[in-house]
């Protein structure tokens, strides 16, 4: 891990970006106004918490395509992958002129699920961003989404986003191509996440990106081709995520093999009882395409069938849900059971984040993506 901040300073720091957002202060009403691109593509510094995500999967030695089910059938090695940057504001920053302040924080997690192999690979970066141009460990750009943490970058060019992250056993040095229009999550982009107004983010999603490049783990690089690798990219931003209660969530992005996509989420009291639930469904065929059919609060429901216990945290995760949707009913199954981050040498969090299966109330293969499940192995602090 490359880490360019002495380790008492980087948790003196990352206390204070977080510090709003844990209660030391209110969070500002987040109000609904239209999304402008390219320059919501970009980062927003005013905000406290934002991400930009992606995960998708690719196949290889197989005759299938990566949006059919037997893509990864007749003797193809499957993958999952993900690459998530952060920035977190330091609030006690804001108002110092040094050059030498860490205005923002910015952190990265990448990991690649071998899924015959059944083993995850991770590794995290994480370095202070000032602002100042001869400083160029850390910077984000707020006119386009164009991320640089050390040798791990993310830039869009046009329909297209470059990633790469150079782990220590493994590699990402990928393309995602856009296939569809974007997708606005919420009410037009703002997504609510509590009963307050200052408890909502904007929110957006690229479903169905083609993927090309590379992937290496342990040496050997493996060749994406872009009929073979299908991916999700999130970008979203906020000033409050967790509302009061709230100490992790439970969220699926799937891509489904007839072009459809589907969003759906809750947030969890430490009794597992749901706080907040929402998410969306698109049929490529909606139109407009960027409006997706979105759930109302209740109509998600998440009911765990199978658990996995982590022998490095002692953390029970459901690796199986039964995800009820006004889409549909739907069954979640993990595609390997360890896919446990342990990220507290950055963000301080562990969580499960992994590639998974996605079958209708008919118990049809359906489509594919990632689970992610927060607040297990201890709450979460945003």
């Amino acid at each position: 891990m490359v880490d360019t901040l002495p380790s008492p300073l980087r948790r003196v720091l990352l206390l204070a970006g977080l510090a709003g957002s844990c209660g030391m202060g209110r969070a500002a009403e987040f109000k609904a106004r239209t999304l402008v691109f390219p320059r919501d593509f970009g980062s927003h510094p005013d905000t406290r918490t934002e991400w930009w995500y992606i995960t998708g999967y690719a196949s290889s030695g197989a005759t299938g395509t990566a949006g059919t089910a037997g893509a990864a059938d007749a003797g193809a090695r499957l993958f999952g992958f993900q690459i998530t940057f952060f920035r977190s504001r330091v609030d006690g920053t804001q108002d110092m002129q040094s050059s030498f302040a860490a205005k923002q924080l910015l952190f990265a997690h990448a990991a690649i699920t071998d899924v015959q192999g059944k083993k995850l690979w991770h590794d995290q970066r994480m370095a202070r961003s000032t602002g100042a141009s001869d400083i160029k460990a850390a910077a984000a750009s707020e006119k386009d989404t164009a991320i640089r943490l050390r040798d791990w970058s993310l830039v869009r060019k046009g329909n297209e986003y470059n990633v790469v992250a150079l782990g220590a056993d493994f590699q990402l040095n990928l393309q995602f191509r856009e296939t569809q229009p974007l997708m606005l999550q919420g009410d037009k982009g703002l997504s609510r996440k509590g009963p307050q107004p200052q408890q909502a983010s904007f929110y957006y999603s690229k479903p169905q990106m083609a993927v090309a490049g590379s992937l290496t783990v342990k040496g050997q690089m493996m060749a994406v081709e872009a009929s073979r690798g299908v991916a999700w990219l999130d970008h979203e931003w906020s000033n409050e995520v967790l509302p009061p209660g709230a100490v992790g969530w439970d969220w699926i992005g799937m891509n489904l093999f007839d072009g459809s996509a589907l969003t759906a989420f809750r947030l969890r009291d430490k009794s597992g009882n749901t706080v907040w639930d929402g998410g969306s469904f698109r049929h490529p065929k909606m139109n407009p395409p960027d409006r997706p059919h979105v759930f109302s609060r209740g109509e998600v429901i998440f009911q765990a069938s199978r658990g996995w216990k982590s022998p490095l945290t002692q953390a029970n995760y459901p690796v199986e849900w039964l995800v009820r949707t006004p889409a549909d009913y739907y069954i979640v199954k993990a595609l390997v059971d360890n896919q446990e981050l342990d990220s507290r040498g950055t963000t301080g969090a562990v969580y499960w984040e992994g590639l998974a299966d996605l079958f209708d109330s008919n118990n049809r293969h359906v489509g594919r993506g990632y689970l992610e499940m927060t607040g297990y192995a201890k709450p979460l602090r945003m």
